[in-house]
């Protein structure tokens, strides 16, 4: 059983970056995440070090087997709100968790901005990044064929043991 958890880096609530975040999760592995963290929840803590509820959505990060980084793209790279979240974890500190960097955008000009610029913090911060990036284009989002040809690629990489 995979413990998952979707980190939302969009300043908005309920957003569709954390909606597409759940249905990642819920379909590579055939339930809900865990946990979800909306970033735009703990807003100005994320400045400082050592907030109760920061700690507390870093221990859940900590403790999930796979989570999912979601950000919507801003100026071709992910979220200042995500950043200061990634900030709050020391070099390492994710030992070899699955991740996954989910980005949304208005246009795939951007496909590239979660292999370029998120997964390789993800990578500093310990993540374990086995399938590439997976950016939806924000309008399509659901019913993206590249989502599907996503999922048979990175299912048995991220998820191996799900009957």
């Amino acid at each position: 059983m995979t413990s998952s958890v979707v980190v939302v880096g969009n300043p908005t609530p309920g957003s569709r970056t954390r909606r597409a975040g759940e249905m990642v999760v819920e379909r590579l592995t055939g339930t809900g995440p865990a946990a979800v963290i909306e970033l735009a929840d703990l807003g100005p803590a994320l400045l400082g070090f050592g907030d109760p509820g920061v700690a507390a959505a870093k221990d859940q990060v900590l403790a999930a087997d796979l989570v999912v980084f979601a950000s919507p793209t801003y100026k071709a790279t992910y979220t200042g709100l995500l950043k200061l979240f990634l900030e709050q974890f020391g070099a390492g500190e994710l030992g070899g968790t699955k991740a996954v960097a989910l980005m949304l955008g208005a246009s795939p000009a951007h496909t590239l901005a979660g292999e370029l610029t998120l997964k390789p913090v993800l990578s500093e911060i310990g993540c374990s990044c086995p399938t590439p990036a997976l950016f939806l284009v924000d309008s399509s989002w659901e019913s993206s064929p590249e989502l599907d040809a996503w999922l048979d690629r990175a299912a048995p990489v991220l998820v191996p043991d799900r009957t």
